[in-house]
């Protein structure tokens, strides 16, 4: 398939046709609404179903039940959306339901605007509903690597029998940019025969139960352990993020999404002069790629975290190093976006 150019909102949408998504449950909200509206017009195409729920609320249970019957099912919203989402999201963790889920951020909190924002970091990484579970948070940076990580979602989500997350924001959801995608039939998932809701021959017509209440505590306890195995093997097995020019750095941007995009072209004029900077750019933010931080250089200056809110990941990059080095920010937040020059000159101060 050749490039095409496409905005964001609908490159995820087809990406994730292509992947296998037969069932789309939604609800409108800026700045995402073309994912709903583009998935109502191709999934009758293939012979799949869009629901426009009633609420959000709606939407996520939906999903739930889609899920549980192994067929490869999504959701998206955008913050507020996502905030009416949580509960249903630790329910479908709790019942180990593979789902996808996309996040196209905007400002907070509350209702906010409707302008890109990255303010959701900790509500998508350290979860918005209660107990203990994680959630699999992919952040692209380019609407490629959407289209790549929303394919990827849907076979983490099946592989770990887990919700998996796509982290983007308004500025990606509503770019054009040119993009091949192609269809993604990935071999060696689990057989939902073996675990999904419905008759199964295969199984000599055993149902299978799924659920996420569990009223004696020492059967919940149980469940609680077994989800922090799966939770310990995707952790060591999944983390994603790339590194750029880290080996000399005086100064360490550490960026994701959109911001690292203009994140890098600071880098890169900075060392047009002469100045040695570099990035590292978490591609998971759950699980969060603290080993990244490993390479960095003993004669580091300090680390500049950039994010399109008031410092959310400052702790993960805390954690990461150690507290070995000062990591200092920048930030925009309510729909602003940092500019090149500013990141610029926030690096130039930590140089001095």
């Amino acid at each position: 398939m050749t490039r095409v150019l496409m905005k964001g909102t609908e490159a995820i949408a087809e990406a994730a046709i292509q992947a296998g998504c037969k069932y789309f449950f939604g609800y409108p909200i800026t700045p995402q609404n073309e994912i709903p509206e583009y998935m109502s017009a191709h999934l009758p195409e293939i012979g799949g179903q869009f629901v426009q729920a009633e609420s959000e609320v709606a939407a996520i249970n939906m999903v739930l039940g889609g899920g549980a019957t192994g067929f490869r099912v999504m959701t998206t919203s955008s913050s507020p959306g996502i905030s009416l989402m949580s509960e249903g999201i630790t329910y479908i963790a709790g019942s180990e339901i593979p789902a996808v889920v996309v996040n196209v951020m905007r400002g907070g909190p509350g209702l906010g605007s409707i302008l890109p924002s990255q303010a959701d970091y900790l509500q998508a990484t350290k979860g918005g509903g209660n107990g203990d579970y994680n959630t699999i948070v992919l952040a692209p940076s380019t609407l490629q690597e959407a289209v790549d990580l929303t394919q990827l979602a849907f076979d983490l989500s099946q592989k770990y029998r887990t919700l998996t997350m796509v982290l983007a924001d308004g500025f990606m959801g509503q770019m054009m940019e040119a993009v091949e995608i192609h269809p993604h039939h990935p071999e060696g998932l689990p057989d939902i025969t073996t675990w999904g809701l419905g008759f199964m021959p295969e199984r000599g017509g055993k149902r299978s139960h799924l659920k996420s209440l569990y009223l004696s505590p020492e059967e919940l306890e149980e469940h609680n352990k077994n989800l922090q195995k799966k939770y310990a093997i995707i952790r060591e097995n999944e983390r994603r993020c790339e590194t750029v020019m880290v080996e000399d750095a005086d100064v360490i941007i550490s960026a994701y999404g959109t911001t690292a995009r203009i994140a890098r072209s600071a880098m890169t004029n900075l060392r047009s002069r002469g100045y040695k900077v570099g990035m590292i750019r978490p591609i998971t933010v759950w699980p969060y790629p603290y080993s990244a931080f490993d390479a960095i250089p003993k004669t580091l200056k300090g680390i500049l975290v950039v994010e399109m809110n008031c410092g959310q990941m400052i702790d993960d990059v805390k954690i990461a190093t150690k507290c070995a080095y000062p990591v200092s920010f920048y930030g925009r937040s309510g729909g602003m976006s940092p500019s090149v020059k500013e990141i610029e000159d926030a690096c130039l101060k930590i140089i001095g």
